[in-house]
């Protein structure tokens, strides 16, 4: 007995005690109705069904089944409208990926304008800078900044992260500010693995993108201990600005090469393909696309 729909067509001869009234009922076959039930009587092995040419009714064995059906397919009712709940409202536990520095930098600061709109939503963020199997992990959705691969997920493109090219003043002091970017060369850099596994850095000049090979002193693929290195003036970084703002701001870190920083880094949101997706994953895509973040 393992197709419900052997168990609704059951319960619709049952209801209607014939089975003509209930293939009509059901929109299909009167021989489609008889199939069914000679089917599920076959998987039980006991005949539900009392038949003759003016009636159906239920043997005891039927209508034992026919009682336990009731609260069965209640129940089925009751999940039914809640997953249709959770796709028309907001609500359940999203999943959300995001870089250890972007959560705090970016996500953190707007995360509770989201949770105050959606009360019914709990997020639960999920810190790493490793490219995560959307499927396999049971992440929702995915925050990324790029370029990155597409794969098998769809990409949003949310916002452009501008980059920041700085160390510190005690740094430019001993080493000297550069004026172009082949200057760099010459210079200690701090190198952000995640983007290119080569030691080069990305500069616009001319309109054109070209890459200046750096001797990279330290490597890593997260911002915050390049930053922090930086600050303590072991070399040049290049980072997203609103990671380093704070340090800009007070001096701490100075930028050079301004003009030359490419404008094609982007935030991205990632998520697998599904045809359907949860009232609160939309919500969320909706709210990094109103420009929250």
């Amino acid at each position: 007995m393992d197709d419900l729909q052997q168990l609704k067509v059951f319960r619709e001869v049952i209801a209607r005690k014939s089975f003509t009234r209930a293939a009509v009922a059901l929109g299909i076959s009167k021989a489609g109705v008889t199939k069914s039930v000679a089917q599920l009587e076959k998987d039980v092995g006991v005949r539900l069904l009392n038949r003759s040419t003016r009636s159906v009714t239920p043997t005891d064995a039927g209508q034992t089944l026919a009682q336990r059906l009731v609260p069965l397919f209640s129940l089925i009712q009751d999940v039914s409208t809640e997953l249709s709940d959770f796709a028309a409202h907001p609500r359940g536990r999203l999943k959300v990926a995001a870089p250890h520095g972007l959560s705090l930098s970016l996500l953190g600061w707007n995360i509770e304008d989201f949770i105050a709109q959606h009360p019914d939503v709990h997020v639960s963020i999920h810190l790493s800078n490793r490219e995560d199997d959307l499927v396999m992990g049971a992440i929702d959705v995915a925050l990324r900044i790029g370029p990155i691969e597409e794969r098998d997920v769809v990409v949003r493109k949310l916002r452009p992260v501008p980059l920041v090219l700085c160390a510190s003043p005690q740094y430019w002091a001993r080493r000297g500010m550069p004026s172009k970017p082949e200057e760099l060369a010459r210079h200690e850099v701090l190198t952000y693995s995640l983007w290119d596994a080569s030691p080069r850095l990305p500069f616009v000049v001319g309109g054109q993108t070209h890459y200046v090979p750096v001797r990279s002193r330290l490597d890593a693929d997260d911002a915050a201990p390049l930053i922090a290195l930086a600050v303590k003036g072991l070399g040049v970084t290049c980072v997203p600005e609103v990671l380093a703002r704070a340090h800009l701001g007070s001096g701490a870190l100075v930028p050079v090469l301004q003009d030359a920083m490419p404008q094609a880094i982007w935030l991205y949101a990632t998520y697998p393909h599904r045809s359907h997706k949860s009232a609160a994953l939309r919500a969320f895509l909706n709210f990094l696309t109103a420009d929250h973040v």
